[in-house]
């Protein structure tokens, strides 16, 4: 029997599921804030298109005949998706909360939903979507775990584990470990751009290599550049959420700070990441000249 399932933010993440084959045996209707806007409504359409999703024009279309949403914001939108859809929905819906944000405001939507007799969920994905796709490690936690992780599984994904039976326990080990992943991006971004300055780039990576073997510090920091650059402001949104999550136990986030001034810099410049590492170097840094990599 088909189904409605409702995508609420359609960027990087809802695109690729749907690409890939998410609930292929039921109806995806997708909703995006950019259908709002005259000058974004044509792509994200096509992205709809490309996707193979119905396109909804309004919150309450989406979520009209929906039993289980996938909320696929950004980290700063979170909340608000949450306490806009939450009049919308169906008695019994499950809302699986897929944002990048802390307990607190996974907590602070939950409530919303289950005011309007909602089922909330959890859901903390822990890599890449892209190419892990329905692939993708998913942590689910709350009153409702276990039947977000039949849902999503469901729905195609193959990596769901259950963590706990409250609220904000996946979205913890999400942002725990957010201090060191995109912490890493941020120091290679810093140590690989001083070094450039210095005229002494390929001693520093050689004596990264040497320390840790088998690392190769060039295609990492490579890989970091490319996706600060692309995705350095939604970082920046996450990490804001990182350091309310480790200010609200105590521990500080001193280094976490740091993180997001540098996250946010690189992605505010606006570039498509060049190919190559002295490529993104110099896009960074304002320059325009060409180099062999």
């Amino acid at each position: 029997m088909e189904r409605t399932i409702a995508i609420i933010g359609f960027g990087e993440a809802g695109a690729a599921f749907a690409s890939a084959g998410m609930g292929a045996e039921h109806r995806l209707v997708a909703y995006d804030v950019k259908t709002d806007v005259p000058a974004t409504r044509p792509a994200k359409r096509a992205d709809f298109e490309r996707a193979g999703v119905i396109g909804a024009d309004t919150p309450a279309e989406a979520l009209a005949d929906a039993r289980t949403i996938l909320s696929l914001v950004t980290a700063d939108q979170a909340l608000a998706a949450a306490n806009a859809g939450a009049p919308e929905l169906r008695s019994g819906a499950l809302w699986l909360d897929m944002n990048s944000v802390g307990p607190d405001t996974k907590r602070a939507a939950a409530a919303a939903i289950e005011a309007a007799g909602g089922r909330y969920a959890d859901v903390a994905v822990m890599a890449p979507v892209d190419p892990a796709r329905l692939a993708v490690p998913l942590l689910v936690s709350g009153p409702y775990a276990g039947e977000a992780r039949s849902a999503l599984e469901t729905l195609g994904f193959t990596h769901v584990r259950t963590v706990g039976e409250r609220v904000g326990q996946a979205s913890a080990i999400k942002m725990i470990r957010s201090v060191m992943v995109k912490g890493l991006e941020a120091l290679s971004a810093e140590m690989i751009l001083a070094a450039d300055a210095a005229g002494v780039t390929g001693e520093v990576i050689a004596s990264l290599d040497a320390s840790w073997p088998g690392a190769d510090w060039a295609a990492k920091t490579d890989y970091n550049l490319g996706r600060m650059m692309a995705h350095g402001l939604r970082r920046a949104a996450e990490m804001e959420e990182v350091a309310r999550t480790l200010d609200a136990l105590g521990t500080g986030a001193q280094m976490t700070r740091g993180t997001i001034e540098r996250q946010r810099a690189i992605g505010a410049l606006g570039f498509t990441p060049p190919e190559t590492l002295p490529a993104k170097i110099d896009a960074i840094l304002g320059r325009r000249k060409d180099r062999a990599a």
